[in-house]
């Protein structure tokens, strides 16, 4: 029966790439995990083997430590657009790049004297960027994962659908706990209009999600999330789109009348599994939803 080819991509994945620029006696520090997908006129190397268009996978990863150099990382999104521009327009065969980063933040150790060279690895979050492009406009999706919050109270879970399997009581004051996997889609897409300050514009929608967070009285955790999205496209014109997912941490009042003591909302046991996994877009009205629904594949 005859085959044909599909959808198909090749490149070099999780470069480490640690970027320290001098300053004197202060150092700064860059991090980061960079992961290149090239597709385009790949037809033949698939059918006959032929490498004629192909370059090398250890090419991509020469590129990344080479424009660590010459470019610099003034944020993971610039660096990402970098690279993909010059893969798309310095070989022909390359018809589209993606490039994938991971961020890992460090904060620098003050200790007496001039000397500004020690950090200390911050393990709040990973940052997540991911740049596409196809010779002619530019998506570009922010984010962050492992990043874990909760609320100690201002919380309920009631009114819920009960069958004959339902033993979960009703919560009238519960934790709310989850740890944010979370994307959201700038509506830069062309060279023509100024790119956003992508440092400002992580922290800023960073900061508005756990405001968010933090305010939110919440009935629910998709009410949370909703809250955290809308905030977000709310107060960054940049910013389109927003998908979270988020695993609710559920926390159980333990049971102490065994031992004569009464748990006023006050001991729990924190169980990592299984988990509730709550997920979902926010988009600004008429945008369209690019975002994969399924965050493993970003």
């Amino acid at each position: 029966m005859p085959t044909i080819l599909g959808q198909n991509q090749y490149g070099k994945a999780e470069n480490r790439v640690v970027k320290i620029t001098r300053d004197g006696a202060t150092h700064h520090i860059k991090d980061l995990n960079v992961s290149v997908s090239l597709s385009g006129a790949m037809d033949e190397v698939h059918h006959s083997g032929s490498n004629a268009n192909v370059l090398p996978t250890d090419t991509t990863k020469n590129t990344v430590y080479a424009f660590a150099k010459e470019h610099g990382i003034e944020s993971a999104e610039q660096f990402g657009i970098h690279l993909a521009r010059h893969f798309v327009t310095s070989q022909e065969p390359i018809h589209r790049a993606r490039v994938r980063i991971e961020e890992y933040a460090w904060e620098r150790i003050e200790v007496p004297g001039e000397a500004k060279h020690s950090f200390v690895r911050k393990g709040q979050e990973t940052r997540l960027a991911q740049v596409t492009y196809d010779g002619s406009s530019w998506e570009v999706v922010s984010g962050l994962k492992d990043l874990t919050v909760l609320n100690s109270t201002d919380s309920e879970f009631w009114g819920y659908v009960k069958d004959k399997y339902t033993t979960l009581p009703e919560a009238y004051d519960r934790i709310l706990a989850t740890e944010v996997s979370g994307r959201w889609r700038f509506n830069w897409t062309d060279d023509a209009r100024p790119a956003p300050d992508w440092d400002e514009s992580y922290e800023q929608a960073r900061k508005h999600m756990l405001r968010a967070f933090a305010e939110t009285y919440s009935l629910s955790l998709q009410q949370t999330l909703y809250a955290m999205g809308t905030r977000i496209i709310d107060h960054r014109d940049e910013i389109d789109e927003v998908r979270f997912s988020l695993p609710n941490k559920h926390h159980f009042l333990v049971d102490l009348e065994p031992f004569g003591l009464k748990n006023d909302n006050e001991v729990y046991f924190a169980a990592d599994r299984p988990y509730g996994l709550i997920e979902a877009t926010v988009l600004r009205e008429g945008s369209e939803a690019k975002i994969p629904p399924d965050l493993t594949n970003l």
